[in-house]
């Protein structure tokens, strides 16, 4: 059933969403309709096409139809209380430049990317007392008429302060979240979080890519059980010795995950190199592989993942001149 939204009485708290993609269509449509107020900062082209036909969302949580606000950037000229970033890595430099006129003294930005290196480069541009943590659970996607497609009933969300002084937003953020029907989490540790996923997407997606199939598919090959397993033991021994210890009972459940004969999981990292966009290779399995070198871990599965993925990027980007 496809859900109008109406809202009468929004938030007086502002949320800027960069992007209106799978992540940030999907859990920003979420919170609009939850009684947020919401504005889409989107390229001329999103914005021309959601001023159009709304923001559609189809989901086993329930369908929504919302007409949302939307702004480009050249229209944006105020500030905003709580931005959120859910941009590739890849347009993380332009995703900073554009943002950056709606960051105010109190403002706080939610960045919703994969992997942890993205953090350092927001806190040095913005300051470590206006970065949050963040990590979405999600399998989305976006149509070609401009629809939210969720793929799978999981859609978690986990934020936090990174600081020792929650920022003044995070509390009014939190229970304006829990409201959204989203599975929200307000974490006190969200750096061991972030750490958590990353070793689980970077074992995920270095095998769905470098065998180029889904679980399913790897674990009926002859050695595809073992390239996962010792890859996820790669990835948490390089999350222990940076001081993020995943722990036993978590790994113990991304293993059954990883290791379920029959599944269709696949990274969307995979999706991108299907149809021969750039992925986030340097940003997820990339940084861990500099990691791994740093602290003398040997990581031989993750490393051919990523040489893998940076082979294929080297043919892409040669094809395209």
């Amino acid at each position: 059933m496809l859900i109008f939204v109406t809202v009468i009485g929004r938030s007086a708290m502002r949320i800027l969403v960069l992007g209106a993609g799978g992540i940030g269509g999907y859990f920003g449509a979420r919170i609009h309709a939850a009684g947020g107020d919401v504005t889409f900062l989107v390229r001329p082209a999103r914005a021309a096409q959601m001023r159009e036909n709304g923001l559609k969302v189809t989901s086993p949580s329930g369908d929504l139809q919302i007409t949302p606000k939307v702004l480009t950037g050249d229209e944006l000229n105020t500030q905003f209380d709580v931005i959120m970033l859910s941009c590739k890595s890849y347009d993380l430099e332009s995703a900073i430049e554009a943002i950056a006129p709606a960051v105010g003294e109190d403002s706080v930005i939610l960045p919703l990317l994969n992997g942890v290196l993205h953090i350092d480069t927001l806190v040095a541009r913005f300051g470590s007392e206006r970065v949050l943590g963040g990590v979405a659970f999600i399998s989305v996607m976006l149509a070609p008429n401009g629809e939210i497609k969720h793929l799978y009933k999981l859609h978690r969300l986990f934020a936090g302060s990174r600081t020792p002084q929650p920022p003044k937003w995070l509390q009014p953020l939190a229970q304006l979240l829990a409201s959204s029907g989203i599975e929200f989490n307000l974490s006190d540790n969200i750096d061991q979080a972030m750490w958590d996923k990353i070793v689980f997407l970077s074992t995920l997606a270095g095998s769905t890519c470098t065998f180029r199939a889904s679980i399913g598919d790897i674990l009926s090959t002859v050695a595809g059980g073992t390239f996962i397993t010792s890859m996820l033991a790669e990835c948490a021994r390089i999350a222990a010795v940076s001081g993020y210890p995943v722990s036993e009972s978590q790994l113990a459940a991304y293993r059954k995950q990883l290791t379920e004969h029959g599944s269709s999981l696949m990274a969307s990292m995979l999706r991108d190199m299907e149809r021969g966009g750039p992925t986030e290779a340097d940003h997820i399995l990339g940084d861990m592989v500099v990691r791994a070198q740093a602290n003398a871990v040997d990581a031989p599965m993750l490393r051919l993942a990523y040489s893998h993925l940076q082979a294929y990027d080297f043919r892409r980007k040669a094809a395209s001149k």
